[in-house]
């Protein structure tokens, strides 16, 4: 016998490790995570030591210590045990396998045990009564054998299967025979009218009621006695509006009539009446009931018991419902649906109360009950659209008792009965009169106007009171009207309103309350109102008359305000004192009535035209009348005659008002007027005062004077033949009002018509005889004083241009002054002049007279190939014009100027850094217009150059920093060293004199001299105090006479042999000398305005030949091609005789100092400047030795030279040095630069320490030394554009060795400097840092010397080089900022230098220098060390490329240092050789990594990096920044 299992729970170790079917190999039941260990261990501790921080307080303290240790060892002894548990579970994975075995055998027992069950239950009690059945084998045999099984019982087959079906053809003849059986029954037998509609099919007969039923009989026999069988019954009425679509007769209840009828048919004579009777009477009821359930729906949902009522409902025989119960009636209003009482065979009859015509119940009844819809809804719609017809119909009837003539509509569904109000009368005008179909009620609106309030009185007249309906119309007609009026001005300048605010009602009749007035306020016009009348025609009520007054109103804010006598007046605008309290109230002063007809039928102002019926044909026949008038149709709502009173009034009241401010003026008119053909109004102006002399009158009569022109300059003379001859040439002046389009202002337009012009313009509209000049002024102000003083002062703007263009017409036409090749007048339209020149004449200048200014002003205009450099002495050639009010000497002066000034406008203007700090910009160049003769030119703030525009195409050049009045330099400039010798290269002998003395340039000159003086007692006035120009005949004088008074030259002050022999002898004599008349000074002006009047003037002299421009005033002097004989032979002393003769005319000046004569050069010397032998021209001898050229003082003599010079000075060009390649900049900047940077290398010997200047004999030669080297910076004297170095190795010192350069190395320094330093863009901390380089000592400057080598020849590298190298001599923008940018970025200092590397990755795989990258690297060498590292800082992380560079010359300098040789040098060659780019490439030029400072290896401040200015900013807008803090300059271009 097996053994018994064990149950699963006594099992050993089932508790302990069973798991169930699927969870094998997973934890165990009662195992715990030994987080959630920890956690309930932690909980446990806190919450006991909770519970002791609350309890100990009530202990002793034995107890408390007590309890303390206790508690301390329970967890002391529970977390030892916690620590037991954790290092016992380091060996948890072998427990977990043991347990995972442990549980897998559990399973397999427990599959084992269960098997051994199953198996004993199955021997035991399941097979113990198992058999197997006993199988139908016969059956089973036939059933394979034969398919079939034929032992069923016979009866299966008698009950359940049918007989066979008759034949097709037998249906067919059986149905056939029965249809005739059928039709002689209905023929033998007695059919009802109602039943004749019927159809015979099939075997039976369908006879079909309509909106009632439908019934199928048939027989079941031929006999005559075999009853109607009735088949199927279908009741055909419906709900659909409350049926849902559904049968309204339940199948049962079809099912309970058809065996009730069924059971009548039986043995029944008339049994078809029978069938028609009882279905009839239940279709009836049922419709019944179909409305009844209707009304209660409507009456439940959509109206109420006030509406719709049902008053009586008998089920099967009648239903009555009342409507319009609010209506008073005797009778009431309601309809009952009943059955015909007199014939059962008939529909169901409407009958109504009050009674309705047979026609219209009846078409009542066939629309809502004998309809396949059968609704009570239309029932009673359609019976109270009945109603509402009769009810307007009779209101009608009343309407034409007092309406005649007037055709009234009544139309619509719902009806509606419109009465016009007005004729004529839009339909949205007309009364709309209808019926509420809830209420019965008769409701009116006006659509157009649903916000009328007299349609609610109306409305309440026609349902009570219908007396008052007369009255009522009348108003609404008045309302309408009003609202007309509103329409007809909603886009005219006016306001319609019915009330005005008077403090005490008008005394007339017109203007009582009421609504048969308007007032009509004019917006541009308030002190006036439009008063319109209305009123009803008699005999045509419906249409109405206008009658128009103008009232003038005054406003006031009390009844005891008086009202000024002025406020009466046409004029609408009364200047009145501001007060506090606003006037609000309206006060009438007077009341004009206008004539109707004639205010609408002015010449072309019929506002009803109609065409004249006997209006002749072109061929005489006359015309019948017209088959319909033709009128001028406008809107109902649009009144015409309201409309052009209106216009009218806004159009002709500012004439009017106008008419009285030119009367106050005392100008002549003709009146208004009307232009032919109606097209506008117009005012005709006879006459105009002459400028200056017109007076106004005031309030009483009085006249006042004109206001006098607040300038110092005299207007023009008006002669009195200039004046006939405008007078004469003006044919009409006129003055019209339009509209602007634009902005909807009324304008005035004033047309002058000229005849012709005394000068021609070759523009194409001015080539007839009929000028016109057009000017507009605003109405917006309605200021008419102030229209007509703009009038008088655009009249003067047209008279004063006239006396300039009437004189200039006669030069223009006079050819001997050549007026027409030097200009083109392109248009005169005497208000404005503009005249073309210059060699295209493309570039334009526009002369105007300016009212605010009461002077000429001119604009200039550049043309399409160049620009008008006249613009920057706009100012200058004004004030010129205004003090000679002559147009030839301005014509003259652009002739004259345009090439000079075109040329000067060539210089750069834009601003610039690092000049003279790195943060201030400052402009290149700066042009300060004084005269229209005189422009002075700055160059960064530190130079000056003046010069002066002469006639013949010449122009006199001088060193603005040496003042004219006195031997002092203006202290905002520095005199330019060597500017003589620069512009004698530029000086062609052939256009001045060659008559000076070569002993000229002994002694220092004074600028006093050299000049014509503008403005002296004996000499042209200048141009700033009424002075002409030097290009006109008439303001030239020619040599000086000898008689002239005052003009005797003392003897020369020869300085004492004790002085410096550098310094020139002075120009002027002694304080106490007798050479000047008075001891008045003149005292310096500013530059940048034309000087005072006071203040004298100069002028280029009388340097150029005779000229039709410049005749002489002496006979003998008229052609004389050199100085004048005369004076020569009685001053024969003078070094000025080539020079202006006047030169002295200024009082109180000093006279000038006449050298000792000595003996001239010989014709064979040369000036170094080349040129040709011949004499210099300015006071500058070109033969005579160099020196004499680069004095200081030889700057302010003036240099005469042509415009094709000036243009060669100003135009950019290429640089002469081929090996400088940087942009075009003109000759005069850069020789102006060369000077800058010399006299900032001046400087700079003087402030280091480590150079030491030196004593040089030649002027311009800058001479210093450093350790070991002696330099020599000088102007390159060809051509004097470029500076250049000569460095010379001094002989050692014999306690001091030096190191030894080679003349190699010397000749780089001498290229680098030539090439990087001292050339554009002409940068003085290039120069800073290029002396710190030649002060290291001779190891490192040698290393140096090999980077600037490798610089200009990057081949010298060979192909082992991956990147060129350009030292940077001024900080970067791009380069990190640890220097301010701008500055000097060689830093010296703790024998350590900081210098800045440019490296730029050299193209390979076909790519190109754009693409390539580069880097700005800071580099450090320490000299004493030896050591060359890349600046950086530890606690900031480098960029990839910087950090790569300086890991490679950290280890460069681990191990490739050389004894006793520089490291700088071969550093740079291990960077520029092995420095690999691994990542991607950054934009070209720029920096690579984040801002590194140096940190504390080399002392210098780390600046803050500003913003750039715009390079193209104005200089307005760049404020002088105060400090020496860093600022972002723009990347410096070209040569480092």
């Amino acid at each position: 016998m097996a053994p018994t299992p064990l149950p699963l729970e006594q099992m050993p170790g089932a508790n302990a490790g069973y798991l169930p079917a699927g969870q094998e190999g997973g934890p165990r039941i009662n195992t715990m995570s030994m987080s959630v260990l920890i956690d309930f261990i932690i909980q446990r501790t806190y919450h006991e030591l909770m519970v002791l921080a609350e309890l100990l307080p009530r202990k002793t303290d034995m107890e408390r210590k007590v309890e303390i240790y206790a508690y301390a060892a329970r967890t002391r002894h529970l977390f030892t045990r916690l620590n037991a548990l954790v290092k016992w579970g380091n060996s948890v994975s072998k427990v977990d396998k043991s347990s995972q075995i442990m549980s897998f055998l559990d399973k397999q027992n427990m599959l084992f045990v269960e098997t051994a069950d199953m198996l004993a239950r199955m021997s035991r009690e399941t097979l113990v009564r198992a058999r197997l059945p006993n199988f139908h084998i016969p059956a089973a045999v036939e059933v394979l054998t034969t398919g079939t099984y034929n032992r069923l019982p016979t009866c299966i087959r008698e009950r359940i299967v049918p007989p066979d079906a008759i034949t097709p053809a037998e249906k067919k003849q059986t149905l056939l025979r029965l249809n005739q059986v059928i039709q002689h029954r209905l023929v033998t037998g007695k059919l009802l009218p109602q039943m004749r509609d019927f159809r015979i099919r099939n075997g039976r007969v369908t006879f079909e009621v309509k909106h009632e039923f439908s019934v199928s009989l048939t027989v079941m026999g031929d006999s005559p006695t075999v009853p109607w069988r009735l088949l199927d019954i279908d009741i055909l009425v419906e709900d659909k509006e409350t049926g849902d679509g559904k049968s309204l007769v339940h199948p049962l209840q079809v099912n309970y009539i058809h065996q009730l009828i069924q059971a009548r048919l039986v043995e029944n004579p008339n049994a078809l009446s029978e069938v028609y009777n009882c279905l009839h009477y239940f279709c009836q009821s049922l419709q019944l009931e179909v409305l009844y359930t209707q009304t209660l729906r409507l009456n439940y949902e959509r109206l109420d018991d006030s509406n719709i009522t049902v008053e009586e409902y008998v089920p099967g025989v009648k239903l009555t419902v009342s409507y319009w119960r609010d209506l008073k009636s005797e009778l009431g209003y309601r309809l009952t649906v009943q059955s015909d009482p007199s014939e059962i065979g008939r529909p169901l009859v409407v009958v109504h109360v009050p009674s309705l015509g047979a026609k219209e119940s009846a078409e009542v009844a066939d629309r809502a009950v004998r309809s396949e819809h059968l609704s009570m809804e239309r029932l009673i719609v359609h019976t109270v659209y009945i109603r509402s017809v009769s009810r307007l119909s009779d209101l009608k009837l009343e309407f034409q008792a007092f309406l005649k003539d007037v055709d009234f509509n009544l139309q619509g569904t719902p009806a509606i009965l419109t009465v016009p109000v007005l004729s004529p009368c839009l339909r949205a005008e007309q009364i709309h009169i209808t019926i509420d179909t809830h209420t019965g009620m008769f409701r009116c609106h006006v659509p157009k106007h649903l916000d009328c309030p007299i349609t609610d009185e109306m409305q309440e007249s026609l349902n009570t009171d219908r007396s008052k309906l007369p009255a009522l119309l009348s108003e609404l007609r008045y309302w309408i009207t009003h609202r007309r009026c509103e329409k007809t001005l909603q886009h005219l300048p006016a306001t319609a309103t019915e009330t005005l605010p008077f403090l005490a009602p008008p005394g007339q009749e017109l203007l009582q309350p009421g609504r048969h007035k308007i007032y009509v306020k004019l917006h541009r016009h308030p002190n006036m109102i439009l008063v319109v009348q209305l009123k009803e025609k008699s005999a045509m009520p419906n249409e109405m008359e206008y009658t128009f007054h103008l009232g003038f109103v005054a406003f006031q804010k009390d009844d005891n305000e008086v009202i000024d006598e002025s406020a009466k007046q046409l004029v609408s605008i009364v200047a009145q004192p501001p007060s506090d309290i606003p006037k609000f109230y309206t006060k009438l002063i007077r009341l004009i009535e206008f004539d109707t007809f004639v205010a609408t039928h002015g010449p072309g102002t019929e506002v009803d035209a109609e065409v004249s019926p006997h209006k002749r044909r072109s061929n005489g026949d006359v015309l019948g009348p017209p088959a319909k008038q033709q009128k001028t149709i406008f809107p109902a709502y649009f009144i015409p005659e309201l409309a052009h009173v209106v216009a009218m009034c806004d159009e002709k009241i500012p004439f009017l008002n106008l008419a009285q401010s030119l009367y106050k003026y005392r100008i002549p008119h003709s009146g208004l007027q009307v232009e032919a053909n109606a097209t506008s109004l117009v005012l005709k102006i006879l006459a105009l005062p002459k400028p200056g002399t017109h007076q106004a009158l005031g309030a009483a009569g009085e006249q006042k004077p004109a206001p006098a022109p607040s300038t110092s300059s005299a207007l023009p003379k008006i002669e009195p033949h200039v004046w006939d001859d405008l007078m004469r040439r003006v044919l009409s002046i006129s003055v019209r009002s339009q509209t602007n389009k634009n902005s909807q202002v009324r304008i005035w337009v004033v047309e002058f018509v000229f005849y012709s012009t005394p000068l021609q313009s070759t523009h194409q509209k001015e080539l007839g005889s009929r000028r016109t000049v057009n000017l507009t002024y605003e109405q917006a102000n309605q200021d008419f004083s102030k229209t007509v003083e703009d009038l008088l002062n655009d009249w003067s703007k047209i008279v004063y241009l006239y006396t300039l263009v009437y004189d200039f017409a006669e030069q223009l036409r006079n050819k001997r002054l050549s007026l027409g090749d030097m200009l083109v007048v392109k248009s005169y339209t005497y208000a404005n002049l503009l005249i073309g020149y210059g060699p295209k004449k493309e570039v334009t200048c526009n002369i105007y007279w300016s009212v605010q200014s009461h002077g000429f002003r001119l604009t200039f205009v550049g043309g399409i190939s160049a620009v008008n450099a006249h613009s920057m002495m706009r100012d200058q050639l004004a004030q010129h014009l205004n003090q000679q009010h002559s147009l030839t000497s301005i014509a003259h002066i652009l002739h004259e100027t345009y090439n000079p000034m075109s040329s000067i406008a060539k210089l750069p203007v834009i601003p610039v850094l690092g000049v003279p700090r790195p943060q201030v910009p400052v402009l290149s160049f700066c042009m300060l217009p004084q005269s229209p003769c005189l422009m002075r030119l700055t160059y960064q703030a530190v130079y000056c150059l003046e010069l002066r525009f002469r006639a013949n195409r010449l122009v006199s050049i001088r060193d603005g920093a040496s003042n004219r009045f006195d031997r002092n330099i203006i202290e905002e400039f520095t005199p330019i060293q060597g500017l003589k010798a620069f512009l004698s290269k530029y000086v062609d002998e052939s256009a001045v004199y060659r008559g000076r003395a070569p002993h000229d340039d002994d002694n220092p000159l004074s600028p006093m001299g050299l000049e014509d003086n503008f403005g002296g007692p004996n000499s042209v006035a200048g141009v700033s105090a009424g002075g002409s120009s030097p290009f006109l005949g008439a303001g030239m004088r020619g040599p000086q006479s000898p008689r002239d008074s005052g003009l005797r030259f003392p003897a020369p002050h020869t300085p004492p042999s004790s002085s410096n022999p550098h310094t020139p002898a002075s120009p002027h004599p002694s304080s106490s000398g007798g050479g000047a008349s008075g001891g008045q000074s003149h005292a310096n002006f500013n530059l940048t305005s034309p000087p005072a009047p006071h203040m004298p003037h100069p002028s280029p002299g009388g340097l150029m030949p005779s000229s039709p421009l410049n005749p002489q005033p002496s006979p003998h002097m008229v052609h004389s091609p050199g100085p004048n004989t005369l004076y020569m032979q009685s001053h024969q002393d003078s070094p000025f005789t080539a020079m202006s003769p006047a030169n002295n005319n200024w009082p109180g000046s000093p006279s000038m100092p006449r050298p000792s004569p000595r003996p001239g050069q010989s014709p064979e010397h040369k000036s170094t400047g080349g040129g040709g032998p011949g004499v210099g021209v300015g006071g500058a001898d070109r033969s005579g030795p160099r020196g004499t050229l680069n004095r200081p003082w030889a700057g302010a003599v003036p240099t005469l030279l042509t415009h094709e010079a000036l243009e060669t000075l100003c135009r950019p060009s290429p640089h002469p040095n081929k090996d400088i390649n940087v942009a075009d900049m003109s000759p005069l900047e850069r020789f102006l630069g060369c000077v800058y940077m010399r006299r900032q290398l001046h400087r700079n010997i003087q402030s280091e320490e480590s150079l030491t200047a030196l004593n040089s004999t030649e002027p311009g030669v800058v001479l210093f030394k450093v350790d070991g080297l002696q330099c020599q910076v000088m102007l390159n004297q060809l051509h004097m554009q470029s500076l250049h170095l000569k460095v010379t190795q001094l002989p050692p010192m014999p306690d001091k060795p030096t190191f030894q350069l080679s003349p190699d190395d010397l000749l780089v320094i001498e290229q680098y400097f030539d090439t990087r330093v001292a050339a554009p863009p002409y940068r003085p901390m290039a120069l800073h840092s290029m002396c710190r380089l030649l002060n290291l000592p001779g190891h490192v400057l040698k290393d140096f010397v090999q980077i600037m080598r490798l610089e200009m020849k990057p081949e010298l590298g060979g192909d082992q080089l991956k990147w060129t190298v350009q030292m940077c001599l001024r900080m970067s923008p791009s380069a990190l900022p640890i220097v301010p940018i701008g500055s000097a970025c060689i830093v010296l200092g703790r024998m350590k230098i900081l210098f800045f590397l440019h490296i730029t990755r050299i193209p390979y795989n076909g790519k190109d220098w754009k693409d390539s990258p580069s880097l700005v690297l800071p580099i450090v060498h320490d000299i004493a060390a030896n050591l060359t590292q890349v600046a950086e800082k530890r606690e900031q992380v480098q960029p990839p490329l910087m950090a790569a560079a300086s890991t490679l010359l950290r280890g460069f300098a681990d191990y490739g240092v050389q004894q006793n040789r520089c490291s700088l040098f071969p550093a740079v060659t291990e960077l520029l050789t092995n420095l690999a780019v691994d990542q991607p490439a950054p934009p070209p030029n720029q920096a690579i990594g984040a801002p590194v400072g140096l940190g504390g290896v080399v002392g210098v401040g780390v600046g803050v990096v500003g913003a750039s200015p715009n390079t193209m900013m104005p200089m307005q807008q760049l404020q002088p920044q105060v400090g020496h803090g860093p600022q972002l300059g723009p990347n410096p271009g070209g040569p480092q």
